[in-house]
């Protein structure tokens, strides 16, 4: 196997990463990032009102085809075990267009995660004070605190940074396993047959083809997030054997923790039908209090809170990362600025400040419907940036123009790339199917909407940035002649 190397003198632009992470703190920098927590809480209300509490056989289903994304990308990570993940593979791939655009699709996509992610978890600390009606503005200032914090711990890096992450792990280890153990042996309400009923959505074929894809498209966000570790690749100690085990053990980890809170959750459900009318907007915060009293209100606050900062800090990790490897192949506006590495632990400051000043600005937008447009690529933005490397595995593989000999996973990445290719397909179909969920139509066609918007800007800087006959090489000194031979036959 010919492993890519980065340059590794010290001039401003080709500064080599230093190596910070192991196989366990980068495990736990995805795990942080996927946060079961989070992806619960995200998605439980939604998927019971939409499918009844039969939508929990959405979580197995997506975890199933999420294991064999993954395990493309366990691949990938061994064979490029470069900064910036999802966009340094498509470089890799097919070319640097193609990279370049893979990378926009992520970043924008990550740094709308971290904006959502802060004005999330702003009510549950100003709840935890007593304050349960905060003004928008309040919670807006909040969220910009919580930037703050994240941006700071990022910036000093190293070990300031893994040991947030332990924290984060051991809080979200406690309260998904904790709570979903308590609730499935000592608190459960409903019988187990609960989870094969509709709720009144729908029956047989018409509730798989209906009611119950909302719920499939939604639950994509629980299990995303696994390739933070990758996105640092470069910072990781024997990357090409630590980042394939790190995905993947932090997806099925987590994956596991999602379906047990959730499986004890629904069990636990005090008054099934006020859920399901939607009488009862929070059921997961009613649930804990019938089952372990008022105090558990509180609790429950404080961990959500470190349940999406943990995993604002993380997402803010990988998108700085994905930015400073564009601006070191030299295709970004303000790169020599943006790929820079500064102070001993060779940290991408300007590109962290970067995803602080954007996200900051956003913050501020949150009552607006444009907002909530962005809002809608967000998650979208992951899954079309993990498609894009993975199609351009699918067409190397077709053409036999790649060679994965002595990569992890190797024996059955023809199967993983085949399958990855077809459930993300049908995702992003579900994803971008336009759904009345909100009075205002363009809301509800508001996923093709800002993948037209962001993609035709996209597409024009990228055209600026490499007009006709710009080179193709890679910034950190991957084979000129296999980029360049790929993105010719693209």
């Amino acid at each position: 196997m010919t492993e890519t190397t980065v340059p590794l003198d010290d001039s401003p632009l080709t500064r080599q990463p230093v190596k910070e992470f192991g196989l366990r703190s980068a495990f736990a920098l995805s795990f942080a990032d996927l946060s079961p927590i989070v992806g619960i809480y995200t998605v439980f209300a939604i998927g019971i009102v939409a499918a009844g509490p039969a939508f929990l056989w959405a979580f197995p289903l997506v975890l199933v085809g999420q294991l064999f994304v993954c395990g493309v990308f366990g691949n990938l990570a061994s064979r490029w075990p470069l900064q910036g993940s999802v966009y340094a593979w498509s470089r890799e791939l097919i070319g640097r267009r193609f990279g370049w655009l893979t990378g926009w699709a992520y970043m924008w996509g990550l740094t709308l995660a971290i904006v959502v992610l802060a004005l999330a978890a702003s009510p549950y600390l100003l709840g935890a004070f007593g304050d349960n009606a905060p003004a928008q503005l309040t919670t807006e200032l909040v969220a910009v605190g919580f930037l703050v914090c994240g941006t700071a711990v990022n910036l000093l890096g190293g070990r300031t940074l893994k040991t947030l992450i332990y924290v984060a792990l051991a809080c979200e280890l406690v309260a998904s396993i904790g709570i979903g153990i308590a609730l499935l042996i000592f608190d459960r309400v409903n019988s187990l047959s609960v989870i094969f009923n509709g709720g009144g959505t729908a029956h047989g074929a018409h509730w798989l083809i209906g009611p119950f894809l909302l719920p499939v498209a939604y639950i994509a966000y629980s299990f995303i997030g696994f390739e933070a570790s990758a996105s640092v690749g470069e910072e990781v100690h024997d990357a090409n054997r630590a980042l394939p085990k790190a995905v993947m053990y932090a997806l099925a980890f987590g994956g596991v923790l999602v379906i047990l809170a959730a499986a004890g959750l629904v069990l636990a459900i005090p008054d099934m039908p006020a859920v399901l009318s939607g009488k009862d907007t929070n059921p997961i915060a009613t649930t804990l209090e019938h089952s372990f009293g008022s105090a558990a209100g509180r609790v429950t606050l404080v961990m959500l809170v470190v349940g999406f900062t943990s995993s604002m800090i993380a997402v803010q990790t990988a998108v700085s990362r994905a930015i400073w490897a564009s601006a070191r192949d030299k295709a970004l506006p303000g790169g020599a600025l943006l790929g820079k590495l500064s102070g001993r632990e060779g940290m991408p400051r300007y590109a962290i400040g970067l995803t602080f000043v954007v996200a900051c600005v956003l913050v501020f937008f949150g009552t607006t419907k444009v907002f909530a447009l962005l809002v809608s690529f967000a998650s979208f933005g992951f899954i079309l940036s993990y498609y894009m490397p993975i199609v351009g595995l699918a067409y190397r593989r077709l053409r036999r123009s790649i060679d994965l000999s002595g990569t992890w996973g190797e024996r059955w990445i023809g199967i993983m790339t085949g399958v990855a290719v077809v459930w993300l397909t049908a995702e992003i179909v579900n994803l971008v199917w336009p759904r009345a969920v909100y009075s205002d139509w363009y809301l509800n066609w508001g996923v093709l909407i800002m993948t037209g918007v962001l993609g035709i800007i996209g597409g024009l800087l990228c055209w600026r940035v490499f007009p006709g006959g710009a080179p193709v090489t890679s910034g950190t000194g991957a084979p000129a002649a296999e980029v360049t031979a790929a993105e010719d036959a693209a």
